[in-house]
């Protein structure tokens, strides 16, 4: 059997990232972060996937083949958080006629998506 252990994002800058994702989850670092690498953990051990967080030098993606979908039953509010948070609105074309996302981007320029759960059964 197989599980998801940890998202794996590539940034420019480390203990920024970490500062970011970590507020944004309430994720907490699993080990001592290094300079170059950091595993965040859900605060409570058990809540989600590790998001592992690792210096790359690959520029970010306009429209990423992997993102992460963040879900919400008050997306208004989560977004404003995550803003004040430094993420910042993307200008996305693609949106569908009644789009139940928003797309954001981390302050490494990160995409993913807030999820309004909220009509969700």
């Amino acid at each position: 059997m197989l599980a998801v252990g940890s998202v794996v994002l590539g940034v420019s800058d480390v203990a920024r990232a970490m500062r970011f994702w970590g507020g944004a989850l309430g994720y907490v670092p699993r080990d001592d972060p290094e300079p170059d690498w950091v595993v965040l953990r859900p605060a409570d051990g058990v809540s989600g996937p590790n998001i592992s967080l690792g210096t790359s030098r690959t520029p970010v993606q306009d429209k990423p083949r992997v993102h992460l979908d963040l879900y919400t039953r008050t997306p208004a509010a989560e977004i404003e958080r995550l803003l004040g948070l430094g993420a910042t609105r993307v200008d996305w074309d693609d949106y569908p006629p009644g789009a139940d996302f928003t797309v954001l981007a981390d302050p490494e320029g990160n995409r993913f998506c807030v999820i309004d759960t909220g009509g969700a059964p």
